[in-house]
């Protein structure tokens, strides 16, 4: 097992959640992809979207329904920080997860983490598990818990 995938093994178990990881015959890395494999809704995936935050230097995540595109200018709103481009470097050394396998959960430090609301609407949703392959199901409730993601608009 990666470590990154353990980090988000023990995140889940630590939260008292079952810990029933999928790995899936092909890559994840995309929302449609992600959806096709799990035999899902586009919009029960549970993407982790990463900026930048220019005022404090640090990544902060957005949790988005899969069919939803983060608007920029409202995410910054939101995060009360003007939002940049992430590079691949500091989404790694910032949670731990290459682009393309970024959990929810299991981060190497606590970020800031908005919900879209479009995610509630489910009983449950899939979320990537650290690496390009591997996904989870959790229900919303437990995801906003878990990931102390605060409920957002941020989408357009």
């Amino acid at each position: 097992m990666s470590k990154s995938l353990a980090r988000v093994v023990a995140a889940l178990q630590a939260a008292g959640l079952p810990a029933e990881v999928l790995e899936m015959g092909v890559e994840t890395r995309t929302a449609e992809a992600a959806a096709q494999a799990a035999g899902c809704a586009l919009d029960q995936i549970a993407k982790s979207i990463i900026f930048r935050g220019q005022a404090s230097g640090h990544v902060v995540l957005f949790l988005t329904a899969g069919g939803n595109r983060v608007d920029a200018a409202m995410a910054s709103r939101v995060a009360g920080q003007p939002l940049g481009k992430a590079d691949a470097a500091l989404i790694r050394a910032e949670t731990g997860f290459a682009i393309g396998g970024v959990a929810p959960v299991g981060h190497l430090r606590p970020l800031r983490a908005f919900i879209d609301p479009r995610l509630l609407e489910f009983s449950r949703v899939w979320a990537a598990a650290g690496t390009p392959r591997h996904i989870f199901a959790i229900a919303p409730t437990d995801l906003v818990r878990i990931s102390a993601a605060e409920t957002a608009a941020f989408t357009c």
